[in-house]
């Protein structure tokens, strides 16, 4: 299935984009769609431990399943001073 991804802050600097098309297997889960991410897109890789996702509007740990109709976002941890 192909998921669409929405990116924020660096995640969105890295990418050049402010979205990104993931295809994972049905049935896939937020930790799939990690590994996809970072295979894809190997710039992410250095935020993707420490980045919160969020599924239909709220935070979603690895396990949680992700559809094609999901409304998916890749938060990047945020620092400044």
């Amino acid at each position: 299935m192909r998921v669409r991804v929405k990116l924020f802050a660096v995640a969105k600097e890295l990418a050049g984009s402010d979205t990104l098309t993931i295809d994972v297997l049905d049935g896939a889960s937020v930790a799939d769609l990690r590994k996809a991410v970072a295979a894809k897109l190997p710039a992410l890789g250095q935020i993707l431990p420490h980045a919160l996702w969020a599924v239909d509007t709220a935070y979603a740990d690895d396990d949680t399943l992700i559809t094609q109709q999901s409304d998916v976002a890749l938060i990047p941890p945020v620092s400044g001073g």
